[in-house]
């Protein structure tokens, strides 16, 4: 009886795409063979495909089958799960572990000023962060690099911020990440925090971070300005 192909990736077929980037996959196509993959795994043909299809299915990587193997690619989303594998284990041996984000600075849709200002969130941005934040966020275009780096950031450990209900409805959780932003200019500013809502309408290449300070005018940004964020773990 034929094992069904599952739809969830877990540590074997991370081994696997472990494999296929230790021999260029994330460079480009790369030619495979399931018999040669099955001797590195030492397993089966069978199981070496399954992986491979778990691996496809999930959009980790893409394939195309030719008469002696077949060509394969590591995407954005399977170069992501390996830098999050790569974050836990520095979490693991190092200490100290951050990740460097770059993008410009954005205009946001406003929602910030509204959301962070409750009474439900603001108490908890004060006992868990320390401060009571400028009533808005900055908002971050990222650069495609980022964009995969930032999906390392769920290895590092989060401070959260519960979600919450009034009479009239229910607001969501978010997390929040020590964060560190620089300008163009090597102007610095230390006490920020990144901020994600379980619920959002901004796409992955958006960040958003708030701060005790209105952190356009204390680093002087504008749209369109570069910045660098440094995200750490939390203390």
């Amino acid at each position: 009886m034929h094992e069904p192909v599952r739809a969830t990736v877990g540590s074997d077929e991370l081994a696997v795409l472990k494999l296929l980037a230790l021999d260029g996959g994330l460079e480009g196509d790369l030619k495979i063979s399931c018999s040669a993959l099955a001797d590195r795994l030492d397993a089966s043909n069978q199981t070496a495909s399954r992986r491979l299809q778990r691996l496809e299915s999930e959009g980790y990587l893409e394939r195309d089958t030719v008469a002696d193997g077949q060509w394969v690619a590591i995407t954005d989303a399977g170069e992501g799960a390996l830098r999050s594998e790569y974050e836990a284990y520095k979490r693991i041996f190092e200490s100290g572990a951050e990740i460097e984000l770059e993008g410009v600075v954005t205009g946001g849709m406003g929602e910030g000023r509204h959301y962070i200002s409750l009474p439900g969130y603001s108490r908890q941005f004060d006992e868990r962060l320390g401060y009571d934040p400028f009533p808005g966020t900055l908002n971050v275009s990222l650069h495609d690099d980022s964009v995969r780096r930032r999906r390392a950031i769920a290895s590092l450990e989060s401070i959260p911020i519960d979600g919450w209900e009034d009479e009239d409805r229910t607001y969501g959780p978010a997390v929040c990440s020590p964060a560190t932003i620089e300008t163009a200019d090597g102007d610095v500013y230390e006490t920020a925090h990144t901020i994600a809502p379980e619920r959002t309408h901004h796409d992955e290449d958006q960040l958003e971070l708030i701060a005790p300070e209105k952190l356009r005018d204390v680093l002087d940004l504008a749209d369109d300005d570069h910045v660098t964020i440094t995200v750490g773990e939390t203390a």
